[in-house]
């Protein structure tokens, strides 16, 4: 699976801008499904799935990655071709398509996130009961700040080096118990800060 799928078809890009699709394709990256299990996750008609992943096949983005036989019949795992999307420059002219795609695609995100943390063991939110974050056993960070276009994606760049350096840590680890984590990141421009209160009060802190 590609790291990153450059969309560089319209219909592709059409194709991703519906809300169910965008639902079917969380499932997809994660790992291969067939139209049968599919069809029981979202319960949905097989007629339906088929439907979708038909057409998502039709674009290149989703493939199907493993057949097997059982009771006769042949069935294919279908899986996407990418862990992430991304449109082309030469899609521009459709920016309000863009924009949507990418607010439904992140929604997406949002959606899986909260079934991830409802499957989650209780375990899995035990803090160690320090106030410092760096002791924590999960990371959970909402807020706001002001910033030019240019530092953001300063940061949005150390961010992803940031997580390819946790990953490098974590594959050279060698006798030492591991435990899967689920992470989300999310960060985007909005019109007006919710947080102005709060903000200005660390600021008077600040001062003091």
């Amino acid at each position: 699976m590609k790291s990153m799928f450059i969309i560089k078809e319209y219909d592709q890009l059409k194709a991703l801008s519906d809300p169910f699709r965008i639902k079917l394709m969380m499932r997809l990256v994660e790992k291969p499904y067939t139209g049968q299990q599919l069809s029981e996750l979202f319960e949905m008609s097989r007629a339906r799935i088929h439907y979708h992943l038909k057409e998502l096949e039709k674009l290149g983005l989703i493939e199907i990655v493993k057949t097997e036989e059982k009771n006769g019949i042949i069935q294919k795992f279908f899986q996407s071709v990418s862990s992430g999307f991304y449109p082309d420059a030469s899609l521009l002219p459709h920016r309000e398509e863009i924009s949507e795609t990418k607010r439904l695609m992140m929604y997406g995100m949002l959606e899986r996130t909260m079934s991830r943390i409802l499957e989650a063991p209780s375990s899995a939110f035990e803090e160690a009961g320090d106030k410092d974050p760096s002791d924590w056993n999960i990371l959970a960070s909402s807020w706001e700040t002001t910033s030019s276009e240019d530092n953001f994606k300063w940061f949005v760049k150390a961010y992803f080096e940031l997580v390819g350096e946790f990953q490098k840590r974590a594959r050279e680890e060698k006798g030492v118990e591991q435990n899967v984590y689920y992470m989300t990141g999310i960060g985007f421009e909005v019109e007006e800060s919710k947080f102005a209160e709060r903000l200005l009060d660390v600021e008077k802190e600040e001062d003091r």
